[in-house]
């Protein structure tokens, strides 16, 4: 019981770190371009991402529960590891500025920590085939939409005055960055959710014929809530001022472009990466004004990280497997 409630905190933690952490994906847009302060913006996405559950079914927390690693192969020193394997990475790359996936550090935390335990038949491979999938096809659809809408706003704003469009999206751009908020806290929160309800299974205190029941719904929702809150700021940097200068149109286009993306990912019951989506959104905006007006360095350097969250935690989480097993004999 008390391993249990420890694993329980864990989650928590790495739901609060993933708050932290991803803050900048909802608001870095909308601080970029000075429609909101800082701490107007942070507030607001706290907000949707706590109400996120009243909309979303709990379909990516079911994936991660029952479509990464089996169920019945599972233990608390399993979910324990790729906690603090995916805890760990989330701040090494918080420290750099890297906008990585807290989704992914979580999956390959998992992976890695369930290969060390009970070996490579511990994993469904097609469940984490879907979610490597999207680590290409979830920026692209950002990219694809966001340039679509910007050059369609472009199209229909052609004959109004540069002042009066200003004006105008930075009222529309609350709404996006709200929208985009309410699909950050629908996708990630679940994650947490999944692993909390595995570790119940794996506890006996319930099945996996049994819903997520509503305290691990609240309880995950105000950790990633509580984590937005005090937000990342060395990431806001990066994914706001790095990679694009954005005006308010654009900032509306990338956040509708990425709640888009979000919501029709966490409908099919897909973890996706909110920080994949969002930069890739950034970039469609950016690449309308041509392929000067994106900082490709930067980019790349953000590519790297993604293409190295999963088996660098996957690493992590089989080293931590083994050494909480070691102590815990």
């Amino acid at each position: 019981m008390t391993f249990l409630i420890v694993v329980v905190a864990l989650v928590l933690i790495f739901d609060f770190i993933n708050g932290f952490h991803d803050s900048a994906n909802s608001i870095a847009t909308i601080v970029s371009t000075k429609v909101l302060s800082p701490v107007a913006a942070v507030s607001m996405a706290a907000f949707f991402n706590f109400i996120a559950f009243v909309v979303f079914p709990l379909k990516v927390a079911t994936t991660i529960g029952k479509n990464v690693i089996n169920p019945d192969v599972i233990s608390l020193t399993v979910i324990a590891a790729a906690l603090v394997a995916a805890i760990t990475w989330n701040l090494v790359t918080w420290w750099y500025g890297l906008p990585s996936s807290s989704s992914h550090t979580l999956v390959g935390g998992l992976v890695g920590a369930a290969v060390a335990s009970t070996g490579w038949g511990s994993v469904i491979v097609s469940g984490v085939v879907k979610i490597i999938i999207f680590i290409v096809v979830a920026p692209l659809l950002g990219v694809v939409m966001s340039f679509i809408i910007s050059a369609v706003v472009i199209f229909l704003a052609r004959n109004y005055s540069p002042l009066t469009v200003d004006k105008h999206f930075r009222r529309l751009q609350l709404l996006s960055a709200a929208a985009f908020s309410l699909g950050h806290g629908g996708n990630d929160a679940q994650k947490s959710m999944g692993i909390i309800w595995v570790a119940l299974i794996v506890s006996g205190f319930t099945t996996k014929n049994d819903p997520i029941a509503l305290w691990i719904v609240l309880s995950c929702q105000a950790a990633i809530a509580l984590g937005t809150l005090l937000g990342g700021w060395r990431i806001v940097k990066t994914m706001g001022q790095k990679i694009t200068k954005l005006k308010p149109f654009e900032g509306f286009c990338a956040e509708t472009a990425g709640a888009i993306t979000l919501f029709g990912a966490t409908h099919w019951g897909i973890p996706v990466s909110t920080t994949h989506v969002i930069t890739g959104a950034i970039i469609g905006a950016g690449a309308r004004k041509g392929v000067s007006a994106v900082k490709w360095g930067v980019t790349g350097n953000i590519f790297w990280a993604w293409i190295l969250t999963i088996p660098v935690s996957a690493i992590i989480g089989g080293i931590i497997f083994y050494f909480l097993n070691w102590i815990l004999v």
